[in-house]
């Protein structure tokens, strides 16, 4: 795999514009560069309301990255059931949730050291 050109910066505001762009619920980025033995410089989790919008969150976010700074995921998993779809971007993992399955799994939390910043939305 070679390195990407993109920074991380850019990588992140290219996923966070295609999430508010498609209504994504409950936005959060986890700072993890400062927790020893991660996999990953960040976490982006959001929520959506139904399997549909999970899955059309997924598809945008991938379409946009890839359109804007030419970016694929490494990896995707969860699309088959789009209760939680990881997208892997190598140093930032997208976390997509329904609601309920966001709650269960708790991921915040498990991560509590990490540094969390909350993307505030217009109502």
């Amino acid at each position: 795999m070679t390195k990407s050109k993109v920074s991380v910066d850019e990588l992140i505001t290219s996923i966070l514009k295609a999430i508010d762009e498609i209504k994504a619920d409950d936005i959060q980025i986890l700072d993890l560069r400062e927790i020893e033995n991660t996999v990953c410089d960040y976490f982006v989790i959001c929520t959506g309301t139904s399997n549909t919008h999970v899955n059309a969150i997924a598809g945008i976010v991938q379409k946009q990255v890839s359109k804007a700074i030419q970016e694929k995921p490494w990896h995707v998993e969860g699309e088959s059931n789009s209760e939680w779809v990881l997208l892997d971007y190598v140093n930032i993992v997208v976390h997509v949730f329904q609601k309920h399955t966001r709650e269960y799994y708790d991921i915040e939390s498990l991560w509590g050291d990490a540094k969390i910043t909350s993307i505030s939305q217009p109502n």
